[in-house]
């Protein structure tokens, strides 16, 4: 359903101050009534940052993934999209997956801050017309392929747990950058030893390299203070 753009609201959830005021200016002179939700110059919860554009009463939210020490935006996806308000990621993540989970936890569309004003501006009034603003059928793809790599991410983290605590230290400092020498000598052993700890990771892993291993533990989220 249509609504006059001097009723729209629009909130912007953005850490970028010039990015951000680039797009207050633009949709203000489109005619939206337009608010910036400030961050807190300290770091806080994503629950404070909800309540203040929950307060807003935005109906469209533009909304960046990377808030800095406040926290992954894609958690105030769902509950925003519950409030009924339409959410549209504007990041400068390229990554799919992460499109996918915004897609799935209810974002409109994802795009990128490298996207043409004018694009950004079209999916606004797109959508502030009632209309869809992003394919399905490109929808589902993106959905799917988070799907999968949360899949794949389980099954990695399940490799990593059969790690035993000495091994664990030793993916630590593999993705610390450093060589087996290194590690030898930092935890007083042989470097045979540790080279027979990284090929028994390398085999629980079932990854052919240190390189892959330490990639394999990044993608899964696995960190360091883990071990």
């Amino acid at each position: 359903m249509r609504n006059p753009r001097g009723t729209t609201r629009v909130a912007l959830v953005e850490d970028h101050l010039l990015f951000a005021e680039s797009l207050e200016i633009a949709l203000g002179m489109e005619g939206y009534q337009v608010r910036r939700v400030p961050l807190p110059d300290r770091p806080s919860s994503l629950g404070a940052v909800l309540a203040a554009v929950l307060r807003a009463q935005p109906r469209i939210v533009l909304l960046d993934l990377d808030l800095g020490p406040h926290g992954n935006g894609v958690r105030l996806i769902e509950p925003l999209t519950k409030a009924g308000i339409a959410v549209v990621v504007v990041t400068g993540s390229v990554e799919r997956t992460r499109w996918g989970e915004c897609l799935r936890y209810g974002a409109r569309t994802v795009l990128t801050k490298t996207s043409p004003l004018n694009d950004i501006l079209a999916t606004v009034r797109r959508l502030n017309d009632g209309f869809p603003v992003m394919d399905r059928v490109a929808r589902e793809e993106l959905i799917a392929e988070w799907h999968q790599n949360r899949v794949e991410n389980h099954e990695a983290r399940r490799r990593l747990e059969d790690l035993t605590p000495r091994e664990r230290e030793v993916l630590r400092q593999l993705m610390q950058g450093h060589q087996v020498r290194e590690i030898a000598r930092l935890n007083v052993v042989s470097e045979a030893t540790v080279r027979t700890q990284v090929k028994s990771i390398l085999a629980k892993l079932e990854v052919s390299s240190q390189l892959a291993a330490v990639g394999l533990a990044h993608e899964a989220g696995w960190r360091p203070s883990d071990a």
